[in-house]
């Protein structure tokens, strides 16, 4: 796989979690559990995930349309790097916050260090260090 079909791939991948992140409210049930928290903590938490979908967004976008310019500009290269960081953070928070003894949560940590495998083999390879 080329460094430009990492990126790519990576795009595919955010626009994935996008999606899933707006199936947040009927697959938590948060019409009807986020009705036992105090109205801040309500609000502070469908905020986030909306922003968070905006982020992916944005790394999606930026993967299909600017793929040469993450490659082959200094600026696009620390993109992939904070990327690749963005998803290693929170493969480490699913073991903060969900450990890794159940099956589901050794799953998503995976799908969480493939997005920061999908963004730093490509930071690496553009680097000139290969």
């Amino acid at each position: 796989m080329s460094a430009s079909q990492a990126v790519l791939l990576g795009g595919v991948f955010n626009t994935a979690l996008f999606v899933f992140h707006v199936f947040f409210w009927r697959l938590f049930n948060w019409p009807g559990d986020l009705g036992s928290v105090s109205f801040i903590n309500r609000a502070v938490m469908q905020i986030l995930n909306v922003c968070l979908m905006f982020v992916f967004g944005i790394f999606a976008y930026i993967s299909f349309f600017h793929a040469d310019e993450m490659l082959g500009t200094t600026l696009g290269r620390v993109l992939l790097v904070l990327i690749a960081a963005f998803w290693f953070l929170r493969a480490l928070l699913q073991i903060v916050f969900f450990g890794l003894k159940r099956p589901v949560s050794i799953a998503f940590f995976m799908v969480f260090m493939t997005g920061a495998v999908l963004y730093a083999w490509p930071a690496y390879h553009a680097s000139g260090l290969t």
